[in-house]
């Protein structure tokens, strides 16, 4: 069977070939829609993660004898298999987008957690002393000393777990709701090699795309690094 045809030639889909305009064609409302579900799923994940990861990590800064917990339930879950995660969400809130969800905000908060945790235990001690010393009390010196000094770290975290979630949103196809993984589902039983593959590169796109706009976003709100580099 052929394995890369002309992309523009209507005959690779016939011939299954990896590389096919006709497909890309024709499918395109398919993969502008399972792209934009992907894209969702990734970006309401990841800032749900944010907004759970961040008590949790106060939590466990607060209070030391707590972090062994809060670090190894957040271990725990990441180690969790997708399919037997999913299975214990379904029902409870059965087929679709919140069981994803839902899934994957648990599996990002590992990553999410531990980077908080790090980028605030970073901020060096004679800065936190000065801020003391200036009068500040414990909230402001968390949000005008401790955050953007720990923000670097933090948005390393948040770029790690963005790309990881991508790659673990197609699993949510088990739940109907996968984004670009329901393409490779639907394909991988026949073999639709032009479907998998382009499933498969825009996951990455998408990914590497995500990570770009997040540095960006990381350096203007960081100026300072950009100097001290």
């Amino acid at each position: 069977m052929t394995l890369l045809v002309a992309a523009g030639d209507p005959s690779c889909l016939v011939e299954n070939a990896w590389v096919c305009g006709e497909y890309l064609r024709t499918r395109q409302d398919l993969l502008v829609d399972a792209t934009r579900q992907h894209l969702y799923l990734t970006v309401v994940s990841v800032v749900l993660g944010l907004v759970v990861a961040f008590p949790l990590a106060l939590l466990a800064r607060r209070y030391r004898t707590t972090q062994g917990a809060v670090l190894g339930t957040a271990t725990g879950l990441y180690t969790i298999p997708s399919l037997a995660m999913f299975s214990l969400l379904l029902p409870v809130t059965g087929l679709g987008s919140d069981t994803v969800i839902i899934g994957l905000v648990l599996y990002s908060l590992t990553i999410l957690v531990r980077n908080i945790i790090a980028g605030l235990d970073g901020v060096p001690a004679d800065v936190k002393e000065s801020a003391t010393g200036m009068g500040y009390g414990p909230a402001r010196m968390l949000l005008r000393v401790e955050l953007p000094l720990a923000l670097p770290t933090i948005m390393a975290g948040v770029r790690v777990a963005t790309v990881s979630t991508v790659a673990l949103a197609t699993i949510g196809t088990i739940v109907g709701a996968g984004g670009l993984g329901n393409l490779l589902d639907q394909a991988i039983p026949s073999q639709f090699r032009a479907q998998i593959l382009t499933a498969a590169v825009l996951c990455v796109v998408l990914a590497v795309v995500l990570d770009v706009i997040l540095l960006v976003v990381q350096r203007v709100l960081t100026p300072w690094t950009r100097r001290a580099a």
